[in-house]
């Protein structure tokens, strides 16, 4: 089984605990335990995701059993290099390190599961990762129920993807429905799984990423509320006014100090 402690510490932000990787180490170890179908799994969490993590226990105890969470937004990777001098270079963004996993399961000829989002989306993205990473064998896929399985049918897809032999699977469920499950189904299904939903909608050409100053400059949230204001608008108001007080709160009260997990 692959030993990755080593490669990659964590680090304890306002009760979710990160990775310290980069794009090479998360994909190096996120393949080394799909060559072996070893369950692991992934998260790429943005500001969004922790702060519904701080506000619900339950979410945040399932995003702690997931193996590896890596610092999806500029805003996280500023706060962990500012709490724990982690000297982060970039942050590991969902879609992006998609993108480093498909180049590398197209080199060892992997399989792929798509597991979530909407069977026209699913389609695009089949298109796309067939002409990008033609090494890359797609071996099922799923398009979500939006709404839970009940216990038959969570089984069923469970005997599904195992089944199929897939090395990983990409689920595209939406944050924190997605990092539920992936959380649910370690020790269950046999693979690598990612919780990259933004993954789905941008390669198969659905939403247009912002410009890449904008994200380097953690301005990302503006452009998507510009493209989905209705939607958006009050996800980005809550979620982003509270990091900003976590932040500050963690900064005047000494008492609140980073935990380090390794």
């Amino acid at each position: 089984m692959p030993t990755d402690i080593a490669t990659q510490p964590k680090r304890n932000l306002f009760s979710v605990n990160y990775s310290l990787v980069d794009y090479e180490t998360a994909s190096d170890i996120l393949i080394d335990h799909a060559r072996i179908n070893n369950s692991y799994g992934l998260s790429a969490l943005a500001v969004h995701g922790l702060v519904e993590s701080v506000w619900n226990k339950d979410l945040n105890q399932k995003v702690n059993q997931i193996d590896m969470v890596v610092p999806d937004g500029q805003p996280i990777r500023w706060a962990l290099n500012y709490f724990y001098r982690a000297n982060l270079k970039d942050r590991v963004y969902g879609p992006t390190l998609t993108l480093h996993v498909l180049a590398k399961a197209s080199r060892e000829k992997l399989k792929v599961y798509l597991y979530g989002s909407q069977e026209d989306t699913l389609n695009k993205l089949i298109r796309f990762i067939e002409t990008e990473y033609s090494g890359v064998q797609i071996c099922g896929v799923h398009p979500d129920r939006f709404r839970e399985a009940t216990p038959e049918e969570d089984q069923q897809d469970i005997d599904k993807i195992n089944a199929s032999g897939a090395n990983i699977v990409l689920v595209g469920r939406g944050c924190p429905r997605q990092e539920i499950w992936v959380a649910n189904h370690l020790g269950k299904v046999n693979a690598v799984m990612m919780a990259v939903g933004a993954a789905f909608d941008f390669h198969a050409g659905n939403v247009s990423q912002a410009p890449a100053w904008m994200q380097n400059n953690g301005l990302e949230w503006l452009y998507r509320l510009t493209k989905e204001p209705k939607r958006l608008w009050r996800r980005y108001l809550l979620t982003n006014s509270y990091f900003i007080y976590l932040f500050i709160k963690h900064l005047f009260k000494p008492s609140l100090q980073q935990v380090k997990i390794n």
